[in-house]
């Protein structure tokens, strides 16, 4: 939980499925996937960002969906945080802790 796997290398993956923790990759053609409860992912890119979405409360958590989308640098931004919210890649601010 509060995990982040992070990978450099090119066509590498970096996966995560602790509860709100991220993936990320800065490498070329990789994979950031991150399927947990309030999970997050960002990459550079070409990198194929891989989120899960779940629905309920404390401990009855059940996935709503599974999407992915590529990194073009312009509709989805490199080096940027998303997750996904209402079926959607949804950007958000990182976390100073």
């Amino acid at each position: 939980d509060y995990s982040v796997a992070s990978n450099t290398g090119n066509r590498s993956v970096a996966s995560n499925t602790g509860y709100s923790s991220v993936a990320s990759n800065i490498g070329e053609y990789g994979i950031s996937s991150s399927l947990g409860v309030g999970s997050r992912a960002k990459g550079s890119v070409g990198t194929w960002l891989v989120l899960a979405e779940w629905v309920g409360d404390a401990f009855d958590y059940k996935v709503k969906t599974v999407k992915t989308i590529k990194i073009d640098g312009k509709k989805i931004k490199a080096d940027t945080l998303y997750e996904l919210k209402n079926g959607k890649f949804i950007e958000v601010k990182e976390d100073v802790n």
